[in-house]
């Protein structure tokens, strides 16, 4: 399979004063283009350091980051900002939506800065909430939403434009167990569908379900394995399900 993601002895330092505190030390990881990914570690790991340079919010200290075999790790800020609003989509465990603005139009926010022309925007847009299941909620604004739906309304929005990469960071954090269940399915749907995916998350129950799981500790990549996905039915939990799973996650979009 293609190599999307490509890290290649990635460290990151921190100047704190005098102090030098070292976040990353000489991580190396592929992702193949379709694979989706799961990255676990506990708070002061290093997981959201990872994910900063993985979505190129953040440049390393050294090594070298090729994203579609280009290097990025010594771009310009322009540069970066660039291939954040092209290549991926960010979903975030605060959601990040503005109160003010309605579902579609929170969604419709990358493609206005991509100079996406109102009515393609729209048809996106529209097309985006359908797969995350709120064509009846476009005109909601996020105080008239519950937090799954919230969550929804962030992964419509970053699926809108199609990004070669989905990077999720804790996105079930803010959520009770049945919403958290529904978003997970989504992304596992948006999986299956060809997507690449990053997930981003401290709790292993969570993870288990991708592809493949990283753990970082101290700073440093400590394994790798592949897992089973597991099966869910309608009301199941997914954290509930075993460490190996049994089968393949039901397809809630075709």
């Amino acid at each position: 399979m293609t190599k999307l993601i490509d890290l290649c002895g990635i460290s990151k330092v921190y100047q704190m004063g005098k102090n030098e505190v070292p976040a990353l030390s000489g991580v190396s990881l592929s992702v193949s283009e379709g694979e989706f990914l799961s990255i676990v570690g506990r708070s002061g790991s290093g997981k959201s350091t990872l994910m900063n340079i993985i979505g190129c919010l953040d440049k390393p200290t050294s090594g070298s980051y090729y994203l579609a075999g280009e290097d990025v790790s010594a771009l310009s800020e322009k540069s970066l900002t660039h291939i954040r609003n092209r290549e991926i989509g960010f979903i975030f465990q605060s959601f990040n939506l503005i109160g003010s603005l309605s579902a579609i139009e929170n969604v419709e926010l990358p493609l206005l800065y991509r100079g996406v022309d109102h009515a393609e925007r729209r048809r996106l847009s529209e097309k985006a909430l359908a797969l995350v299941g709120l064509e009846s909620r476009v005109s909601h604004r996020p105080a008239q939403m519950s937090g799954g739906q919230q969550q929804r309304v962030a992964i419509a929005r970053a699926i809108a434009a199609q990004p070669a990469i989905i990077l999720a960071d804790e996105p079930t954090g803010n959520l009770d167990s049945k919403s958290g269940n529904e978003i997970m399915r989504i992304l596992h749907s948006l999986g299956r569908a060809g997507h690449t995916i990053v997930l981003i998350t401290h709790d292993e129950r969570i993870a288990r379900g991708a592809d493949r799981t990283v753990r970082l500790r101290d700073g440093k990549l400590e394994a790798a394995r592949t897992l089973s996905t597991p099966k869910l039915t309608p009301g199941e939990d997914f954290s509930e399900k075993n460490e190996k799973g049994d089968g393949k996650v039901c397809r809630i979009f075709q």
